[in-house]
């Protein structure tokens, strides 16, 4: 029973950064014991995972008629852009279903278990659900938040450090870990800076993982209060090919024309203490079905989102290096806890090497600081 859901799994993640803001689903069917036809959702808006196992089914010439389906999320029986899974899997006379995860969205969230029930089919839950669950914590956060869910990544050295003391910072890592780095931008929907990093830096925030076959370049976002993005920088030169927002409190429209002139989304802010308030972006952005979002921004800006409580995980790359330095910046900076116990607290970190570098990512646990 689990392999087949393993081999689902598998296939779902080959949807990894093409069907967002929708989950990653993969479904095989499965007959005398052997797996005669499978499929995944390849691309938002495209046919749903079970629908392609079926049109695979169709295509061999095979029959589904008495067979077991494994899906790694619970069929939907809505209509959106496709028809509901229900209603094929019932046409094709499946005889059994092995769901992963459930779907938490208020549209289907134990319904499309109900109607195959309703309608004679044997249904099993709850197959490899962590692994199921795991693969779609994006999804189930935007679903159920409708805010976009929140990486905070950061490489630092092993004394903490995310720069030298004359702010240079290339590189901390090796090149796998930035390989690494990539392949996340290819996965999550958006990149999240702010301004000084770009005045700073300079950056292109785009994806270059070559050992995939095809990438996509996520969405970049500046945070920019007053509108100091340069209008020469390298984001800017290359808004009218990757789409780029500029999020800001600045209501001035011929400011703002001098962005929207070069391609970008202008998405205006509510302020809190000077700055973009963090939470009404999530609001905003989310609006715009953007499903997640790296921060790539500097120590104040990771500050500011802990402190807004809109991080969900923390990805900290660290290197075996020492910079040392009173003065060089740590990854996050802002006015700090005043006590251990106000700390903002991981849980459930997992531990990977990558060469000499560490890869730990955490959850974080919610909570806001006392005003």
């Amino acid at each position: 029973m689990s392999e087949f859901m393993k081999y689902a799994l598998n296939l779902a993640k080959r949807g990894m950064g093409f069907v967002s803001p929708n989950p990653m689903v993969g479904a095989v069917i499965v007959k005398d014991g052997e797996i005669i036809a499978s499929g995944y959702h390849q691309k938002y808006g495209s046919l749903h995972a079970e629908r392609n196992a079926f049109a695979e089914c169709i295509a061999l010439g095979k029959s589904a008629e008495g067979a077991d389906l494994y899906v790694t999320l619970e069929p939907c029986c809505h209509y959106g852009k496709t028809p509901p899974c229900t209603d094929i899997i019932i046409e094709n006379k499946i005889k059994r279903v092995f769901i992963g995860s459930s779907d938490p969205n208020p549209l289907v969230a134990g319904k499309g278990v109900e109607i195959l029930r309703n309608h004679g089919i044997e249904v099993h839950t709850g197959i490899l659900k962590d692994k199921c669950d795991a693969l779609n914590e994006v999804f189930f956060h935007y679903i159920t938040t409708k805010t976009p869910f929140v990486i905070m990544k950061y490489a630092m050295t092993m004394d903490g450090k995310i720069a030298c003391y004359t702010g240079n910072s290339k590189w901390i890592t090796g090149e796998k870990s930035r390989i690494n780095v990539h392949i996340d931008r290819h996965r999550y929907s958006a990149i999240m800076v702010g301004v000084n990093t770009v005045i700073n830096d300079n950056p292109m925030l785009d994806c270059r993982a070559d050992i995939l076959d095809d990438t996509v370049n996520p969405i970049r976002i500046i945070c920019d209060t007053n509108l100091r993005t340069p209008l020469d920088c390298n984001i800017l030169n290359t808004a009218d090919k990757i789409r780029t927002i500029i999020a800001t409190c600045c209501t001035d429209e011929e400011r703002q024309s001098q962005y929207k002139s070069r391609g970008c989304k202008i998405v205006v802010s509510d302020m809190k203490n000077g700055h973009i308030d963090l939470n009404n972006l999530m609001v905003r952005l989310g609006e715009l079905e953007i499903d997640s979002i790296i921060l790539e921004g500097g120590s104040e800006l990771n500050w500011s989102a802990l402190e807004s409580g809109i991080v969900s995980k923390v990805q900290t790359y660290i290197a075996p290096k020492i910079f040392g330095g009173s003065t060089s910046k740590t990854s996050v900076g802002g006015k700090g806890v005043a006590f251990p116990d106000d700390a903002f607290m991981l849980y459930d970190s997992e531990i990977k090497r990558i060469n000499d570098d560490f890869l730990i990512e955490s959850k974080v646990k919610k909570r806001c600081l006392p005003e």
